[in-house]
């Protein structure tokens, strides 16, 4: 197996931020991207959370929806990740995505069903965010 070519890439901003557990401490995080797959234009929504461990090394879990903007495709995808801070306030993460479509049908995105892709997320102090995904082959 080895790592194939880029497919998407976005940028957006955290939306939202909760505390879900002051030992750790456990953070909650949502965003919103825009960018595109493959060519087509889409947003990610997704919602993460992220856990302080030893080292200063961070792990976190997250779920999200990637849309066409043209209302014609949709997947899903889940995420497993490391974070390390690499500045004050700044946070990048690698990891791995797993998509999948609604029934098989993601009309422009179902390429994307049952893909696995790694993924590079960082994050600023001013709650930017941008992403880059390279399929697994």
């Amino acid at each position: 197996m080895a790592l194939g070519e880029l497919i998407i890439e976005d940028r957006g901003n955290i939306t939202g931020q909760r505390v879900l557990d002051v030992e750790g401490p456990k953070i909650e995080s949502s965003f919103t991207m825009e960018g595109e797959y493959n060519g087509i234009a889409c947003t990610d929504i997704g919602t993460y959370w992220s856990l302080l461990r030893a080292g200063g090394v961070i792990y976190g879990e997250g779920k999200g929806l990637l849309t066409a903007k043209s209302s014609q495709g949709m997947a899903a995808w889940t995420a497993q990740g490391i974070g390390r801070f690499t500045g004050p306030g700044k946070i990048s993460f690698r990891g791995s995505l797993f998509f999948r479509t609604p029934s098989g049908e993601g009309g422009k995105l179902s390429s994307l069903n049952n893909v696995v892709a790694v993924f590079e997320y960082e994050l600023d102090e001013m709650g930017n965010c941008s992403s880059k995904v390279w399929e697994w082959k």
